[in-house]
């Protein structure tokens, strides 16, 4: 008897957790999906959209402890594919940025599995957007880039073009090494006094947006008690991003922290 032929594996990006943010394709994947497979930052109201009955498999990841190691989540979604089933991989933001989607799509193409990916708001995008945080502002920044804050060799790493006048600096997975991270910035010529604003929950009923200067980064993640998941943005368009009593009186008036249009 003749092996089917292999299920499609869909990369789905679940974007920064509001479910008004999922790409229509996206909405329409994970309601039709009999497997899911999912990362722990996608969020309760997006995982709600699945059909009753579907498979959830969750392979949360947190830092310092991965439930399952990456090539096993490789392994998991080509074993389920070449059984026939089609999976839906659902991954925070985007799956392309520091969401390990180039990993997992090189797995399904050396196994022969049919993969698709879906992309997704990321975080940088979404957050800012809800802050109201322009990334790039004709006055203050045309350039952009994405780092990850828990890179390794980390203070080998030259980071003197990344921040300053006229560049905007997104550090995502940064909470745990802000202090090293601005150490790091300013040691390669970023001055103390760049504006910093830190994202924490973004898009979320319970987001927080705080302000700062580089120098005193580290500290204030600590006294503010800044949990992940949570974005650092480090440059001028910094200052331009909502004052926290601004958005807390924006998110009790609309009842889930993004305006509601009726």
């Amino acid at each position: 008897m003749a092996e089917h032929a292999p299920a499609t594996v869909y990369l789905v990006g679940a974007g920064p957790g509001d479910p008004e943010l999922l790409t229509l394709r996206a909405a329409r994947l994970i309601g039709a999906a009999r497997v899911i497979v999912h990362d722990g930052l996608v969020s309760r109201e997006i995982l709600a959209m699945a059909a009753p009955g579907a498979e959830m498999i969750s392979v949360a990841k947190q830092r310092s402890r991965h439930s399952m190691p990456q090539e096993e989540i490789n392994a998991l979604l080509v074993r389920l594919a070449k059984a026939g089933r089609p999976v839906v991989r659902l991954k925070g933001g985007d799956p392309f940025i520091f969401g390990r989607g180039g990993e997992e799509v090189d797995a399904c193409r050396k196994a022969g599995v049919p993969v698709e990916v879906v992309p997704g708001i990321s975080a940088a995008i979404g957050c800012a957007a809800q802050a109201q945080l322009p990334l790039t502002h004709r006055a203050a920044s045309s350039a952009v880039s994405f780092v990850a804050g828990q890179c390794k060799g980390l203070t080998e790493q030259d980071w003197s073009g990344l921040a300053g006048k006229g560049r905007t600096l997104v550090i995502y997975m940064g909470v745990a090494t802000a202090a090293d991270i601005a150490d790091k910035l300013m040691a390669d010529g970023v001055a103390p006094g760049i504006p910093v604003a830190v994202l924490e929950n973004g898009t979320r009923a319970d987001m927080r947006v705080l302000r700062t200067l580089l120098a005193d980064l580290g500290d204030m993640v600590a006294r503010e008690r800044v949990k992940s998941p949570a974005l650092i943005v480090v440059g001028e368009v910094a200052a331009y991003a909502l004052a926290q009593d601004v958005l807390a009186e924006w998110a009790a008036r609309t009842g889930n922290g993004a305006e509601m249009i009726s």
